[in-house]
């Protein structure tokens, strides 16, 4: 028998479904300079929903793509949670190790793969594989879709069946999985009628991305699909496709901000760019608001606690000093901050993260020990120290191993960061904790300078000197670098930036 819940339940399929009928006719995706009308996405849905039930998938099954950003992988996705099946977008992390590792944990039912990504395969997986635009008749996904009957079915899902698994950023090694259920997300992505946002993806699948296309698409907006981010390319889609809204990592923002392209682009159709998953330095948003206009949308969250807090344009227009902060905690969102006693802050008081909403993850998938010191009574632990100022802002200082207390002043990377990057020959920082190999030192600092190998480090020394103490910034130590390393989602790699600083073995500064 069903009960209220079940009855009251509408899977966010059914909105996103009923908005393509809607605009049948009109184009949703835009993908290689091409129209994907509602019509024919949805006719793609139902045709995959019948494939992959004829391959057995349905309610219980986990539907994986290594997929690259493309409406196949979306209409694939889609049908698979029409059918009650979980989904998930693997990242294509470059690691060959790390890659085996997550799809040995995650051992989905159903493995798919597009020409992009075949050669991602490890050698030995189980489970059944598919491909699309490529292979064999016997494996090849689409093909088999295409003899499919396009005629509309109905869901199959209960409210907490699992829905989605969402990767982490997994720059510390092989990602965590956040599991959320039918009920969990369809309530995540809901999403008010917006059917003048254009938004545009350039970013993998595997993350915010695919939530941004969820709810896009539910407020009958149109999703504009590219491979992958280059800051000349975002720069010439913005003026040419006229797209209203864009999701950047912060390097990515910090770098197409700073490209020659953005004197000569028309950027006047952009309502925001929302910036999330690393270090935002107040120094470097307000360079991005001067370049970019004052569109930047500063947005607090993670994979598994959601969207927790936003600085709209409209707040740090009213105050610049907010550029300091995360923005407010949003309605429906609970947040407390736990000292290290245990017990919780108070306004002004620094504690670790801990984010209580209906957008948080039901927990890890096939993670038991981790979801137990991650998911508490309802409470997310995000790791990440912060304090809440009397006017209710959420100010993020980093990761509670990247914070240190010194004679009273709590220290995190974004401040080290920001001191650094007021100087003139400074364009980009990332601070890290120093490990017990770093002797006296707190934090290691990468540096990159506007000009390869011109940065005066006595001059950064001193910086930090005049704004940390002699004390604290004694605890610092400066390596400058070309470039700072990046992962495939475009965030800082802290593995990789570890292994620049232990190639320099020096310390900077005594």
């Amino acid at each position: 028998m069903e009960n209220d819940r079940d009855l009251a339940f509408r899977p966010y399929v059914d909105a996103l479904l009923d908005q393509l009928e809607k605009h049948s006719g009109r184009a949703v995706l835009r993908y290689l300079d091409h129209d994907v009308t509602g019509r024919t996405l949805r006719s793609a849905i139902y045709r995959y929903a019948r494939a992959l039930a004829a391959l057995g998938i349905g309610r219980g099954a986990l539907v994986a793509q290594l997929a690259p950003n493309c409406p196949d992988a979306l209409a694939i996705r889609y049908a698979a949670n029409l059918l009650g099946a979980a989904t998930m977008f693997l990242p294509a992390s470059a690691n060959a190790d790390q890659r085996a590792a997550l799809l040995a944990r995650v051992r989905p039912t159903l493995l798919v793969l597009f020409p992009e990504t075949a050669h991602l395969i490890p050698d030995a997986v189980d489970g059944h594989v598919v491909f699309v635009g490529v292979g064999f008749a016997s494996s090849c996904l689409d093909r088999l879709a295409r003899a499919q009957s396009d005629l509309p079915l109905r869901t199959q899902m209960r409210p907490d069946d699992l829905a989605v698994v969402v990767s982490s950023g997994g720059t510390t090694g092989v990602p965590k999985c956040s599991r959320r259920s039918f009920a969990t997300y369809s309530t995540m992505v809901s999403a008010a009628n917006d059917a003048a946002r254009r938004q545009l993806i350039n970013g993998p699948l595997a993350y915010l991305s695919q939530v941004l296309v969820d709810t896009t698409l539910i407020g009958g907006g149109t999703v504009v699909l590219k491979r992958r981010y280059d800051p000349a390319e975002t720069l010439a889609t913005i003026e040419s496709e006229r797209i209203t809204d864009v999701l950047l990592v912060e390097p990515q923002l910090f770098e197409t901000m700073d490209h020659p392209d953005v004197d000569r682009r028309d950027l006047s159709s952009l309502r925001s760019i929302a910036h999330v998953g690393g270090s935002a330095p107040a120094v470097l948003r307000q360079r991005a608001i001067t370049r970019l206009g004052p569109v930047l949308t500063h947005m607090y969250g993670a994979s598994e606690a959601g969207l927790v807090s936003i600085l709209p344009p409209s707040a740090y227009e009213t105050n610049p000093d907010l550029l300091a902060c995360a923005g407010r905690i949003r309605a429906g969102v609970e947040v407390r901050l736990r000292r290290t006693d245990g017990r919780l802050a108070r306004a002004g008081q620094c504690g670790t993260i801990e984010v209580r909403s209906a957008a948080v993850a039901d927990g890890y998938y096939h993670q038991p020990v981790e979801e137990a010191h991650k998911f508490q009574d309802g409470w997310c632990l995000t790791g990440d120290v912060a304090f809440i100022d009397e006017a209710a802002n959420l100010h993020v200082l980093g990761r509670a191993a990247d914070v240190a207390e010194i004679h009273g002043l709590a220290i995190g990377p974004t401040q080290i960061e920001d001191a650094l990057c007021r100087l003139p020959d400074v364009r980009y920082a990332v601070a890290l904790a120093a490990n017990n190999a770093a002797g006296k030192y707190g934090w290691n600092v990468l540096i990159e300078p506007w000009v390869a190998g011109q940065a005066d480090v006595a001059r950064c020394v001193h910086r930090l000197k005049t704004v940390f103490g002699s004390v604290g910034a004694n605890r610092i130590r400066v390596v400058v670098a070309d470039r700072v390393p990046l992962t495939e989602q475009g965030k800082a790699d802290r593995t990789a930036i570890e292994k620049i600083l232990q190639s320099d073995l020096q310390p900077s500064h005594a």
